[in-house]
Parts: C-alpha cells; structure tokens; sequence
C-alpha cells in the first residue's frame, strides 16, 4: 500500500517557509521519513515488550520489520485509531 499526501500551503505560508527552508518538499520529504523512523523504533521496543510479556511466545524475531509484522498479526493488535476508539467508549 502506497499513501500519497497532499499539502496545501497558501503563498503567505509559503514565504514564511522558504525564509527558513531551502527547498519545502525537501524539509516535507525529511521530516515525515524522521517521523516514520522514530514511530519504528517506538513500535519495534512495543512489540518485543508484548512478545516477551506473552507466555505462548517462545521465539522472537531478531529485525523490527520483522517484530513489526509479529505484533500486527496478533489478534489483540490495536493501532492508534482503534485505541482512541476504545478510550472514547470507556468515557461514556
């Protein structure tokens, strides 16, 4: 699955940027790899954190993408939208 992301800036928001920024797709394209990156690791320190907690698991991937893959195949596996679903209900 690909995602393609659009941003509209307007020409004021723009000017502001390129006072700071060489080139604004560059600092986009950058930021969202640094933020993708350090979701990575946040998730990767998650998933061998549920691996170890779980009795069941006797072996553990040795890579991220692969600890990645192992938490997101299990059937408690919640991303951040269904989280905030479920804390939302819990409130009501």
């Amino acid at each position: 699955m690909a995602l393609v992301i659009t941003v509209n800036i307007s020409d004021e928001q723009e000017v502001c940027l390129l006072n700071d920024l060489l080139d604004i797709d560059d600092w986009v394209q950058k930021a969202v790899v640094g933020k993708i990156n350090n979701c990575k690791k946040r998730m990767a320190a998650q998933a061998m954190s549920v691996l170890t907690s779980d009795p069941d698991v006797t072996t553990m991937p040795a890579n991220n993408e692969d600890l990645i893959t192992c938490l997101c195949s299990r059937p408690d596996y919640k991303n951040r939208a269904a989280r905030a679903e479920e804390e939302e209900e819990a409130t009501r």
